[in-house]
């Protein structure tokens, strides 16, 4: 028997939601719209994703009102995915499952940490703001690289090079490369990196 694509007779709210968000790629590219990646040759350098499959989930999150397509420039044509209020709230289920993740799967620690961008202090797994007492949303969120990120894979694409510095979060991620004759690279420390 051939495994369903979808889950229709289900009478569940997680599964709806999985029919937005639960196919491959879909929330790693959430999560990097999270962290302020917005164009599709960013998205696709960073994920290692093909084209046609790419192309096919930011469409798909455009028609379920988790992305807006805005176009940045004219001439020629280029659009950037930009996450909608709908797209925002995924921020504490994407930061949820990276804990569990990193709990469970990641053996030095984790490669991301979340602060509280206003008095500073560490985030839970929930976005919670122990100092403050309150939940903080992603507009308030700083991502600074973990002690397990300096381990293992290095990846050298320029989005994996901005985030190696601290970041805050649906900042672009764009406004921290600039386009040089070789391609995009980052300002590390004040030196150049290509990408």
């Amino acid at each position: 028997m051939a495994l369903g694509k979808t889950y229709e007779g289900q009478n569940c709210s997680l599964a709806s939601a999985l029919e937005v968000i639960g196919e491959r790629w879909t929330l790693l590219i959430v999560r990097d719209a999270l962290y302020g990646v917005r164009r599709f040759g960013d998205f696709q350098a960073h994920l290692d994703i093909p084209r046609a499959v790419l192309s096919q989930r930011l469409a798909a999150l455009v028609a379920a009102g988790i992305l807006e397509r805005r176009r940045y420039q004219d001439s020629p044509p280029r659009d950037e995915y930009v996450l909608t209020p709908r797209g925002r709230e995924l921020w504490v289920p994407v930061l949820a499952l990276a804990a569990w993740g990193e709990r469970h799967l990641a053996e030095r620690g984790p490669r991301r940490l979340f602060h509280h961008v206003t008095c500073g202090t560490r985030l839970d797994q929930v976005s919670f703001c122990a100092s403050c007492g309150r939940n903080v949303a992603p507009e308030e969120v700083e991502l600074r690289p973990g002690p397990g990120l300096r381990d293992g894979v290095v990846r050298d694409d320029p989005v994996s090079l901005a985030l190696r510095t601290p970041h805050r979060m649906l900042a672009p991620i764009s406004d921290k490369m600039v386009e040089t004759p070789e391609g995009r690279s980052h300002d590390v420390d004040g030196d150049r990196v290509g990408g």
